[in-house]
């Protein structure tokens, strides 16, 4: 999850293709350029161990949008795929301001499609 965010905070669009699930990832992601992303609270995790193949985390990440402050927060799920964990899906918990709606950020609130 934090390699993913540091992945939003740079603007590495293909890190986030490579770390997102194939049968979840979209054809490509969109990141808003006047979004920057500046704070990662991880506030609850299930699974994700070595012994496990799925878990979850459930963040909440602060951002400014041309100037706004904002926060998204978000559910994710993850699972092992090929050795290493992916990002699923998640649910983002109430309004974000990120411009992201409908499955889920993306892990740290990229637009998809």
């Amino acid at each position: 999850m934090r390699s993913r965010f540091s992945a939003f905070a740079v603007g590495d669009t293909a890190y986030l293709l490579r770390s997102w699930h194939p049968g979840t990832r979209p054809p490509r992601v969109d990141l808003d350029a006047g979004q920057r992303w500046g704070r990662l609270e991880i506030l609850a995790t299930t699974g994700g161990t070595a012994f496990h193949t799925t878990g979850t985390v459930t963040f909440r990440a602060h951002f400014t949008s041309r100037g706004k402050p904002g926060e998204l927060c978000e559910h994710s799920r993850f699972e092992r795929y090929e050795g290493a964990w992916v990002y699923v899906d998640g649910a983002v918990d109430g309004p974000d301001d990120s411009g992201s709606r409908g499955g889920g950020s993306g892990g740290a609130g990229g637009t998809q499609g």
